[in-house]
């Protein structure tokens, strides 16, 4: 069944907008470029490069996202807490692919619904920040905001905003989303064979049987279908596939939005899928300003400190209408306190008759920092994420929308496709001890990849139940 998802622009008719509007509201986390002159330089070189994503293709994610709020689909966002121009490599972008259609591939089986993959990257180049400018040693400079701004190396010539970074990073992008697209085109074969993943880590979980049964089940059931049709399963349609990030840095937003023929509206295409953080999502900031006049489907962060009357705001202004797959909200509440702020928040959207897709962020309010007693990473205070709190927050998520009446409609990790142990537990049981043996995350820990599908089949599982 196929949501209609209305087309028109959804800018309320007395508004007025344009692309540059959020300039005359308050608007938090933008960087302090230091040549103006070089800023309008590099927005105007971005605003005549070709886009990166197309209009059609922001349309399908809509009717998607429409479909999983209304309980027929599951949403799968996943990849990189931060991308850096130095990951822009093939051997990292076809690992982070290949963890998420194998997680995909899980959750299909498993949980018998349809699921739409959304990447995490190609254009995740961007950060928050908790402080504008960072002290080391009695020196102070601007803080990390991500290689689209600036520079991680505690110097002045790095931490300086340098506006040719957005240019950079619209180039990174394209790289990124151009080598997906080759291998999803080309078929990606492997992940059809599922003999070929690595599930040593199954051995060390006591849901083992099970797992190893729902990867033989997706075995069989894919190389009969090679079988009976003659061709390979990859090659009997494109996967299709979608980019996310963070809307932050403004200028870079504003440069690659534009008009398309034969559609009304405009339409921000840097990305398919862009969200709107907790620090940026004021109902009066320049954020919730900017992006209330696209056409994208919009992700809106939930967390502890989000007042509720004014999320409510933020949404009539992103979505006076009500339209189906306008607005997915992304919960990230912590395992210790979902149970008790998310069901005033849902109800609160529920009386509104807004048909928003929920989504479960289980990361971002499960990080920790600890001192590990022993090992290579002794003494050393290491930001971490405990897996089990992970799992908890997910069920808790799924009881709670049980409960109400709505539906858990996706989930929004940060993973990688890499063995890293930069989060604790899972099937092989990481300990605080293992942390440093491969934590190479350059901001918050990510899920590595048995973490990751160890998730995914314990998503399934729920999902059936």
């Amino acid at each position: 069944m196929t949501t209609a998802v209305p087309a028109a622009s959804r800018i309320l008719a007395d508004d007025r907008w344009s692309p540059s509007s959020w300039r005359s509201r308050p608007t938090a986390q933008q960087p302090e470029w230091p040549d103006p002159a070089a800023l309008r330089a590099a927005c105007a070189q971005l605003a005549r490069l070709p886009p990166l994503v197309t209009s059609f293709e922001i349309e399908s994610l809509r009717r998607q996202l429409a479909e999983a709020a209304a309980g027929q689909r599951f949403i799968l966002q996943g990849g990189e807490c931060a991308e850096t121009f130095e990951g822009c490599e093939p051997d990292l972008i076809t690992a982070r692919l290949k963890i998420l259609l194998q997680m995909s591939l899980v959750l299909v089986q498993g949980g018998q619904r349809r699921v739409t993959r959304i990447g995490r990257f190609a254009g995740q180049y961007a950060k928050p920040r908790s402080a504008d400018r960072e002290t080391r040693d009695g020196v102070t400079l601007p803080a990390y905001r991500g290689d689209l701004v600036n520079g991680p190396a505690f110097a002045a010539a790095d931490r300086t905003p340098d506006p040719i970074r957005l240019v950079r990073g619209h180039a990174r992008a394209a790289l990124t989303l151009n080598f997906v697209r080759a291998l999803l085109d080309g078929g990606f074969g492997d992940m059809q064979h599922p003999e070929y993943w690595d599930l040593d880590f199954v051995r060390h979980s006591p849901l083992a049987a099970e797992y190893q049964g729902m990867v033989d089940q997706i075995g069989d059931g894919l190389r009969l279908m090679e079988t009976l049709v003659g061709v390979n399963v990859s090659r009997l349609h494109r996967v299709e596939f979608f980019t996310s990030h963070e809307g932050l840095v403004l200028d870079y937003e504003e440069a690659q939005t534009r008009e398309v023929p034969h559609r009304a509206g405009w339409w921000d295409l840097s990305t398919h899928f862009p969200w709107i953080g907790v620090r940026t999502s004021a109902s009066d900031g320049g954020h919730v300003e900017f992006f209330r006049g696209v056409e994208n489907p919009l992700g809106v962060k939930v967390g502890p400190s989000t007042d509720v009357a004014d999320l409510l705001h933020t949404l009539e202004r992103l979505d006076p209408h009500g339209a189906p797959g306008r607005i997915a909200l992304i919960t990230r509440l912590g395992a210790r306190d979902v149970g008790r702020l998310l069901p005033p928040v849902v109800e609160a959207v529920r009386r509104t008759g807004r048909p928003v897709a929920w989504i479960c962020d289980p990361m971002h309010g499960n990080t920790e920092t600890v001192v590990p007693q022993s090992g290579a990473g002794k003494g050393m205070p290491t930001k971490t994420r405990k897996f089990a709190h992970v799992i908890a927050e997910v069920e808790q998520c799924f009881e709670v929308h049980r409960a109400l009446g709505t539906h858990l409609g996706g989930i929004h990790v940060e993973l990688t496709g890499e063995n890293v142990t930069e989060c604790t537990g899972g099937a092989r049981g990481i300990s605080e001890e293992m942390l440093a043996d491969a934590y190479r995350s350059p901001l918050d820990p990510r899920l590595n990849y048995e973490q990751s599908l160890e998730l995914a089949m314990l998503v399934a599982r729920r999902m059936r139940g």
